[in-house]
């Protein structure tokens, strides 16, 4: 309870009070856009390329809320903009320029996600001719140029606009206003699987079991991400004593914080990418036998499919969990910062004793949170198998709202904290 109190007593500060209806109603926006479809659709057609196994389509449906199986002006999303952040993370190690525009501080910063926005209209501009030219034409009323290049410029519109709206929840509002906007999404679609599912009961093709076990993995993963979200491993700092002028530094203790899951919930996108791009394959390869055998071997609905499809999942979020925390964390450069500073670990000699121990450690405690996204991700397709229960709203749909959420109240406890109000994340 000590959350609602929080909550409410956040809502008596005029400020915290401005933030918090601000990012409701920022929010408000996106789903009434997420609404509205695009020019041209007919809504029939578009019905039949979303079924039980939609490949890639049921992923951008999951972080657009719907809008992109109901090819609304929302319906890229802001997908673009989590692609375009990534690559330039990435390219932020490979390419000199930018690394050191990461190293400047505020200005740097500014100027990368300056970048950001131009890569992401371009790539929003890219997806938006694939599906208008190419994938969904067939459900257009028009195929004309001029009708045609209006969906591809109300789509990329619909992502910038999307943008636009994130950072505005950034400076005027409370929690991260990109994860806020996946968040909404998913968040809107709960009523409705759970009101399916509650249908399906009534109609007798789910049993009573089926939905308590689908509410103590629910349980399950909330406790589980809450815990592995706030774990993390503390690895001990000593700086020695300096003498600089007339004045000492240092020989305070410190501590470097390594979280159990440093990679977040990227690896379970990564995962889900690779895996249901074979299943998209099969609405533009029009071979009966080469979707027989997709369905087979590759679905996690196939009569094996299910069991490969899992363990290729779990194969693929160990790899990308390590791959992703090798690049978000890098031991040589935090061993180099600490010895320039005179710090280092009790009982760790200085230099490559200090990266060897930071790695092992590393390596060690990402394993903890690899199996835990592996667990968490695979687990609802085993249990939709063997309870034929289908509700769209599983693992990865959890452990996303569940992670925003928790961002979200850890900074609205730290804006009460600045006012001597006692927060409910100890």
């Amino acid at each position: 309870m000590n959350i609602f109190r929080t909550i409410s007593q956040a809502w008596n500060v005029p400020d915290i009070r401005k933030k918090m209806i601000f990012t409701l109603l920022m929010l408000l926006i996106f789903r009434l856009g997420a609404n509205v479809p695009v020019p041209f659709i007919n809504r029939d057609t578009l019905a039949g390329y979303f079924g039980d196994d939609a490949g890639l389509f049921q992923f951008f449906n999951l972080f657009s809320g719907g809008a992109f199986s109901n090819f609304t002006i929302f319906a890229l999303s802001i997908t673009p903009y989590i692609t375009a952040s990534i690559i330039l993370q990435l390219l932020t190690i490979a390419v000199p320029y930018l690394e050191a525009l990461a190293k400047e501080g505020t200005e740097g910063r500014k100027k990368i996600a300056q970048y950001t926005r131009y890569l992401t209209v371009i790539l929003a501009f890219i997806q938006a001719i694939g599906l208008t030219f190419f994938l969904f034409k067939p459900a257009l009323t028009q195929d004309d140029f001029f009708s045609l290049t209006l969906v591809v410029l109300t789509l990329t519109a619909g992502t910038a606009f999307l943008m636009w709206l994130g950072e505005q929840i950034n400076e005027n509002g409370i929690g991260n206003g990109i994860s806020l906007i996946i968040f909404g999404g998913i968040v809107a679609r709960a009523p409705a699987a759970v009101w399916e599912a509650w249908m399906q009961y009534r109609a007798q093709t789910v049993a009573l079991l089926s939905l308590i076990l689908f509410a103590l993995f629910a349980l399950v993963v909330i406790i589980g991400t809450v815990e592995v979200q706030q774990g993390q491993r503390r690895i001990p700092v000593q700086y020695a004593k300096r003498v600089v002028g007339r004045k000492m530094y240092g020989g305070q203790s410190t501590h470097i914080p390594i979280k159990v899951n440093q990679a977040g919930v990227i690896p379970v996108i990564f995962s889900l990418s690779i895996l249901q791009f074979p299943l998209t394959i099969r609405y533009f390869v029009q071979n009966p036998g080469f979707s027989e055998w997709i369905d087979k071997w590759l679905s996690p609905s196939g009569q094996y499919g299910v069991w490969l499809y899992a363990a290729l999942n779990i194969i693929l979020i160990m790899f990308f969990t390590y791959f992703y925390t090798a690049i978000t964390f890098n031991p040589l450069e935090v061993a180099s910062n600490m010895r320039a500073n005179g710090g280092f670990i009790p009982g760790i000699r200085p230099g490559k004793a200090t990266v060897e121990y930071l790695n092992r450690v590393m390596t060690r405690i990402t394993f903890v949170g690899a199996v835990f996204l592996a667990f968490i991700a695979t687990l609802p397709t085993l249990i939709q198998q063997s309870t034929e229960l289908q509700i769209g709203f599983g693992g990865t749909s959890l452990l996303i709202a569940v992670g925003v959420g928790l961002d979200t109240m850890k900074q609205l406890e730290s804006q009460m904290i600045m006012r001597n109000y006692q927060g409910f994340l100890k």
